[in-house]
């Protein structure tokens, strides 16, 4: 027997097909009864649809992210950074949490945001609603920041090496903020929509790190065998938000300055140019910057490296792994209005932000031999325009 949900699917895709016409003439033969799964079009992948290859560095702490504060010079300075891969996702949870600190540490008068990412935008456009007076410094802005790399769906992933200790309260306040503050943010203009997120596994997926916020995924369910269009036996199914960095920093960008907000643009070389600033407070929001500029050496680079198709109509979903299909490192399939982003790449302690031809090759490979294969599962009917 169908279950409920199948049967629905089967018995909506089956009366579009023709059985409202049956009442005017008897069916010559046997109803073809359609896959359970709602259609899904296979990625083409292939050399010549790549249009960039990057690379960004995750800012990592294996401690997790860092919200305090402190003096200096007089001035009250709260930092917000080291969210590892994790920024984008967590960038309106720990700028509610530093927003706190600045409103509450006793401080009046204008506040200083150095950096420009997620984390500073977010955390700037929160003082700007609390009646601050916010000015950004930044060596870069969108589109040149490593938030502008960013995958991002909302998944709060490689932020902490122990999410069961006491730094897991923290993360998951951070998150569950965020999760509240993203959702008033979707939406074309800013970028921002939920989508659904699959992660094709040979075992039964279990929830991992998510354990703690799993109930911020809405509509999960694991599916098994013909349940799924996909090559590997077991599939995750949830809802997530999306976000496309390429609109979101710039509309991000756009209110802070609607509200009165002011930029300026260079490096702040050391901490003595940091205390000069004219602002009494202080919130720093420099990502991997923290390390030489207030000697963090725990903060370690993982980079990230991407490879970009050109946008492919009709793509509309998420995946996250690839079952036996996957070599080494991880894979990863977002599909961006600016282009589809295979990923990736998560080499802790490497620095160079110039791209490894050997995993463009491993990337390419993985995601061209998984897309094969449910091209042959599923079929790949002609899309318009691609």
């Amino acid at each position: 027997m169908l279950d409920r949900r199948r049967w629905l699917k089967v018995s909506a895709t089956a009366l579009a097909g023709g059985w409202a016409g049956a009442c005017a003439s008897a069916p010559t033969g046997r109803l073809d009864v359609p896959p359970p799964w709602t259609p899904l079009q296979p990625v083409r992948v292939s050399r010549d649809r790549v249009i960039r290859v990057v690379a960004g560095l995750r800012p990592y702490r294996a401690e997790g992210f860092v919200v305090r504060a402190e003096r200096l010079a007089g001035k009250l300075l709260v930092h917000n950074y080291g969210h590892g891969g994790g920024g984008v996702t967590l960038s309106w949870g720990t700028a509610e949490m530093a927003a706190d600190l600045v409103t509450y540490g006793g401080r009046e008068g204008d506040v200083a945001v150095i950096g420009a990412g997620a984390v500073g935008l977010a955390t700037a456009r929160l003082l700007q609603r609390r009646g601050r007076r916010v000015t950004i410094y930044a060596r870069d802005l969108p589109p040149d920041t490593t938030s502008n790399i960013a995958g991002a769906q909302w998944s709060p992933s490689t932020v902490s090496d122990n999410l069961n200790g006491p730094f897991g309260h923290r993360y998951e306040r951070a998150a569950r903020l965020a999760y509240r503050h993203f959702q008033n943010l979707v939406g074309a203009g800013n970028g921002v929509r939920w989508i659904d997120n699959y992660f094709p596994r040979e075992r039964p997926p279990g929830s991992g790190g998510y354990s703690r916020i799993r109930d911020l995924f809405p509509e999960g369910e694991t599916l098994e065998g013909d349940e799924h269009p996909f090559p590997t036996r077991f599939v995750r199914r949830v809802a997530t938000m999306f976000i496309e960095p390429h609109r979101y920093l710039q509309a991000v960008l756009t209110d802070f300055r609607i509200a009165g907000g002011e930029v300026v643009v260079g490096e702040i070389a050391d901490l003595a140019q940091l205390a000069a600033l004219d602002e009494a407070v202080i919130v720093n929001c420099t990502g991997l910057g923290a390390r030489e500029l207030f000697g963090d050496e725990s903060l370690v680079p993982i980079k990230g490296q991407l490879v970009v198709l050109r946008p492919q109509p009709g793509i509309d979903y998420l995946t996250v792994g690839g079952g036996r299909f996957s070599t080494r490192g991880s894979q990863y399939m977002f599909p961006r209005s600016d282009g589809i982003l295979l990923g990736g790449t998560y080499q802790r302690g490497v620095e160079t932000l110039e791209p490894d031809p050997g995993e463009t090759e491993r990337i390419l490979a993985d995601h061209g031999a998984f897309f094969r294969a449910m091209e042959g599962k599923v079929g790949s009917p002609p899309v318009a325009g691609a």
